[in-house]
Formats: C-alpha cells, structure tokens, sequence
C-alpha cells in the first residue's frame, strides 16, 4: 500500500499551481472543472511519483475552512545544502521561514516556510 495523493483545499488555484511548479519541480495536470459542482483541480507530480492534488470550489470564496488533521507537507529536498538552499530562495522571495533549518531530534535537516495561503511546508533531507 501507499499514499496516492494528498489533497489540499486553496483560495486562488492558479497562484498555488504557479508557486509549486516554480519552487518544487512539479508537472502538472490539465485544470479539471466540474460545470455543476463548481470544483475545480490540478494534479502536481513530483519526480518521485508523489502526487498533491489543489482543489478550489466556489463555496469557498471569502470563507474560512476548518480543517483538522492536516498539520503539513514535507518534501524531501536533496542534502542539507539544499535544504539551505530552498530557504534562502523562500526567504528572498517573501515567503515566511517559520523554524529552522535545523537538526531535528527524529534525525532530519528541516525548515518549515509557508506558501502563499500559509499552508506549512517541511524543506527536508531524506531519513538514511
């Protein structure tokens, strides 16, 4: 068994599609729009397979989601350099470095920045 995706409700589909393309490498899927439903969605593929898939909806204009149980995405980013590397491009432009780069007590080289609707992103080294 293995996770296929994770999914992740956003504000402006477009914006967040551009930000994990520029930043992470990603291909994505045509958008798909469901006419009656309103919903709308891309499948980002990561090199390794992984997939994140963005979904917007028109319910969710000017509203605030609950969401419990998503706490944050981790993408494994190459060595330590690299993790250095991605943070310092985040930083530069504006997105907000919420801890680290540090060594974790589990064994990990991490940052935490968030992406432009402040969802958490764990820049991090592979566990070897």
């Amino acid at each position: 068994m293995h996770i296929e995706h994770v999914a992740i409700w956003v504000k402006d589909l477009e914006k967040m599609r551009a930000f994990y393309v520029d930043y992470f490498n990603v291909s994505s899927s045509e958008l798909y729009y469901n006419p009656k439903t309103q919903f709308q969605s891309y499948f980002l593929t990561f090199e390794s397979g992984s997939r994140l898939e963005l979904m917007t909806k028109k319910f969710l204009a000017g509203r605030a989601v609950d969401i419990f149980g998503y706490a944050h995405l981790a993408i494994a980013v190459g060595g330590k350099v690299d993790v250095d590397a991605f943070v310092e491009k985040m930083v530069s432009k504006q997105y907000p470095l919420l801890n680290g780069p540090r060594m974790t007590g589990d064994g990990y080289y991490e940052a935490v920045v968030q992406d432009p609707e402040g969802n958490l992103i764990e820049l991090t080294t592979d566990l070897e």
